[in-house]
This record gives C-alpha cells, structure tokens and sequence, in this order.
C-alpha cells in the first residue's frame, strides 16, 4: 500500500493526537488487537489519529464509557495511511487530516487543556451515528 500524497512526510514536524477515555501515560502503546474506542468491532486491525485537536476532541468525546476523555499527543511508530473512513467517503480529500496504522502509536504526552463541543452538537452527533448504527453502516474498519 503506498502512502497518500496528502499526508504530511516524516519530514514536516507534525503534531499527531489520539482522542479516548482509557488513562494512559508516556511511553505507551496503543496497538492494534483491543475493542474499539466505540464497541463498533471486537477487535480492531487499525490504530487511528489526526492531526488536528478538533477531530481527536471527538474521539475523546465519543467513545464509550463513563472516564473523562483524553487527549494524547502520540507519534506513529511505523507506516501510516489516510483513514478511508473519512477521507472521500465522507470528505474530499482529508480535511480532517485523520489516519490509521497497524503498527502502534506510543504516547508521548496529553493535551492538559481542550475546548470540547458544544452539549447540543455532541447529542446531534451522537444521534447521527446512533442512526447510522441502526442501519448497520460499519464506521471503522
């Protein structure tokens, strides 16, 4: 698989996010294989993240449990590609500058202060995936 011409080459300093509620701490790893930060799959085969603090907000936002959500500065630890559920599925090209790996992303800090969405448009984005759910539409792959 070769790698978009949109993503930033390993020679642009870029800052990568993971948005979640698992509490984790600098030098971790978050790999390929455990449930999905939205139950959408048992397992999944892909790690995702962006690099832009709104996307992973909802991330952070969005996924299951009751832990505050987190925002984790993290760096890819091999290959990564444009995340196809996003990118021209849903968008033009990658505006939300979304990605996934199969190999891990390690945590290299947390994001101490963020603005999260408005409670009106989270419950609207909320019921928007609930519908989709309810049709059977797969979000992640």
């Amino acid at each position: 698989m070769t790698a978009s011409d949109d993503r930033p080459t390993h020679d642009e300093p870029t800052i990568f996010y993971h948005g979640t509620r698992a509490d984790l701490k600098p030098g971790d790893l978050i790999a390929v294989g455990y449930k999905s930060n939205f139950d959408i799959l048992d397992k999944l085969s892909w790690v995702y993240f962006t690099a832009t603090l709104d996307a992973a907000t909802w991330g952070a936002e969005l996924a299951r449990g009751d832990a505050p959500g987190r925002i984790y500065v993290v760096e890819p630890t091999g290959e990564w590609f444009d995340d196809p559920n996003l990118t021209d599925k849903k968008f033009p090209g990658n505006p939300t500058r979304s990605y996934r790996s199969r190999a891990p992303l390690r945590v290299v800090g947390e994001v101490a202060e963020r603005q999260g969405h408005a409670p009106e448009v989270l419950a609207a984005m909320r019921a928007g995936l609930e519908r989709l759910k309810r049709h059977g539409a797969e979000i992640i792959d």
